[in-house]
């Protein structure tokens, strides 16, 4: 028998957490440790447009801490990066305020961002835990892969860098599947391998009923036909997800009158996107902005298939959140990607859904007609990748290959 200490638990984030009763690959493994009885701590931004000071509170059952900090999202470039750059000794100054008596086991932290080292280093320090570091982008690899830093330039020297140290810093490094833990290591001859892991994205997943309708009022509320094939994409909006493609399929799907295409999301890309729907004058397609979780899963539920886009000059294995969404919803998947991600070999696994390179527009269509033909193969494919979802990529399988550094023996 091996017995599980009980553990104060310090979550660094940059995301806005207003109460871990939020759905997110974040919030639900935040519930999973704190249900199973640890203590949760939570130090996240509270930037200066919301008028607040830092604050400690206790909200759900854990301890957030919120860091008066600059504007770092909704702003201008300059004050971003001088928000940005002072956010790490906002963070460790209020740490030391609000929670030099607490005496923590674990901090756990994400990227992005990869700025996180000194604020990590300062626990680590201070306190004698371990460190795990749930690895979700590689920086500066990716921004060299988007051309947007040069490769050996003095912003990928100093990000680099970084990135290492934040590296050597952590005790455990969980990657987002296979390919991303043998990058990691191909390319870091300094990490041991005996420290890096599989520990993908994971929520708790809602009862396969909560997606079953008998109606479909969402649809009526966005002007979508209740008798159109309903293909969604949900997500971000950006460069990194290699946009361009998506509008070659608006543009040839417009004259199929049994499909709709919904986009759901924001970023860089959303004004590009909304001026091609409007110009080419599609009936078939519509445009929204972000919406709060529950709205989105609602809307989820009325959909048919789900799709994935990623920028085809990726060299990192990016494997895109959007994945359990879907797979939750138990709807079938049609991935547009780079080559290198393995996303491909989860659907061939799985079953559940159909890979092409982005850019192959007759492969997507021959993927989007096979599904939108046969409703058995779109309800078979869409159970498959439920069924897959519940066995790797839930919150509890999380919580245990986390806690495995912390199992003793009596």
């Amino acid at each position: 028998m091996r017995l599980v200490c009980i553990l104060r638990l310090l979550f660094l984030t940059l995301s806005n957490i207003q109460s871990i009763a939020e759905r997110g690959i974040y919030t639900d493994l935040l519930r999973e440790f704190r249900d199973r009885g640890h203590d949760v701590y939570i130090v996240c931004p509270s930037e200066r447009r919301f008028g607040r000071p830092t604050e400690l509170m206790s909200i759900d059952g854990v301890t957030i801490l919120r860091v008066r900090t600059g504007n770092i999202t909704k702003t201008g470039f300059f004050e971003k990066t001088v928000s940005t750059a002072l956010l790490e000794f906002q963070f460790i100054s209020a740490i030391r305020r609000f929670l030099s008596n607490v005496e923590f086991d674990l901090v756990l932290y994400s990227t992005p961002p990869i700025t996180f080292d000194r604020v990590v280093g300062h626990v680590k320090s201070r306190y004698g835990c371990q460190s795990y570091l749930l690895l979700k982008d590689i920086t500066p690899q990716d921004l060299v892969d988007m051309e947007i830093i040069r490769k050996g330039g003095l912003i990928w020297h100093y990000l680099r860098r970084r990135e290492k140290r934040l590296y050597a810093l952590s005790d455990h490094i969980g990657c987002m599947s296979a390919a991303n833990v043998a990058y990691l290591l191909k390319n870091n001859d300094e990490i041991p391998s005996c420290k890096v892991e599989e520990c993908p994205n994971s929520i708790c997943p809602r009862p396969v009923h909560d997606f079953e309708r008998c109606c479909r009022p969402a649809r009526g509320s966005y002007g979508i036909p209740d008798d159109s094939i309903l293909l969604v994409y949900g997500g971000n909006l950006g460069r990194p997800q290699g946009l361009g493609f998506l509008l070659d399929i608006l543009d040839e799907m417009r004259s199929r009158e049994e499909i709709y295409l919904l986009i759901v999301g924001s970023g860089t890309e959303f004004g590009r996107i909304q001026s091609h729907l409007t110009s080419g004058k599609h009936q078939n397609a519509k445009l929204i902005s972000s919406l709060p979780k529950a709205e989105y899963d609602d809307l989820l539920a009325e959909c048919d298939v789900g799709l994935i886009f990623l920028d085809p000059r990726f060299t990192i294995p990016n494997f895109p959140s959007r994945l359990t969404a879907y797979m939750e919803a138990a709807l079938p998947i049609i991935a547009a990607t780079d080559p290198n991600t393995d996303i491909k070999d989860v659907l061939h696994d799985s079953g559940s859904g159909y890979w092409v390179l982005n850019g192959d527009l007759a492969g997507f269509m021959e993927a989007v007609d096979q599904l939108v033909s046969d409703a058995a193969l779109r309800r078979e494919t869409g159970q498959k990748g439920r069924a897959y979802l519940e066995k790797h990529y839930t919150t509890s399988r999380a919580y245990s290959t986390i806690m495995s550094h912390f199992m003793d023996q009596p």
